[in-house]
């Protein structure tokens, strides 16, 4: 009797890195690509205004309320989604040609937007991002000082609620001050231990 042995080959994954404004995700996928980790990392589209220290075609693709009907119109996005009047999205096309080439693909988006994912794609690894207390969350939307007291307002209000859709998510990280690469660590740890898995998440675009 001949025993076959099947290496396991697991599947690219998508991942979603999200959590209410202030907590840090764009800071945690940003350090990952500074780390080089083996991930493509996807740029979301918006209609927001670009702020001095953004690039196109890197933080996002900043696109007219036009180009955002089209690229609706059209079925190019995952997932879209209105966020504090702006609108924001998710390009297919980039997704499905990452994953396409072997890469996990890393998506950092809000929480609205990921529980849309969830339903697209249930397979997706979701992870929150989030910070020790509603306390600490204020005042590092505060202390950021890049909205009007009226939007201030509004975000803190909405980072609340988000704050309580954790359940929606696998995994959540506390995101400390000063301890960024821990949390990348942890982001990192999570992933390896998905491809690891015996049924592994097979992502279907």
């Amino acid at each position: 009797m001949t025993n076959e042995f099947q290496v396991h080959q697991p599947s690219p994954i998508l991942i979603v890195v999200s959590g209410p404004s202030g907590v840090g995700k764009d800071t945690v996928v940003q350090r990952m690509k500074e780390r080089g980790l083996p991930f493509h990392f996807v740029v979301t589209a918006t209609t927001r205004e670009k702020r001095p220290n953004e690039t196109n075609g890197k933080d996002y693709w900043f696109v007219s309320k036009d180009e955002f009907a089209r690229m609706i119109e059209e079925n190019e996005l995952i997932e879209y989604a209105v966020v504090y009047g702006d609108y924001k999205g998710i390009p297919k096309s980039e997704v499905r040609d990452a994953l396409a080439s072997g890469k996990d693909v890393v998506m950092r988006i809000d929480v609205q937007g990921a529980e849309t994912v969830r339903k697209l794609v249930p397979e997706a690894l979701l992870i929150f991002i989030t910070c020790d207390s509603e306390e600490e969350l204020e005042r590092r939307l505060r202390e950021r000082k890049t909205e009007s007291s009226d939007s201030l307002s509004l975000r803190i209000a909405t980072a609340r609620k988000e704050l309580q859709r954790i359940g929606a998510f696998d995994y959540v990280i506390v995101n400390r001050d000063f301890h960024l690469d821990d949390t990348v660590n942890k982001v990192r740890s999570i992933i390896e231990a998905e491809h690891l898995r015996v049924q592994h998440r097979k992502v279907n675009l």
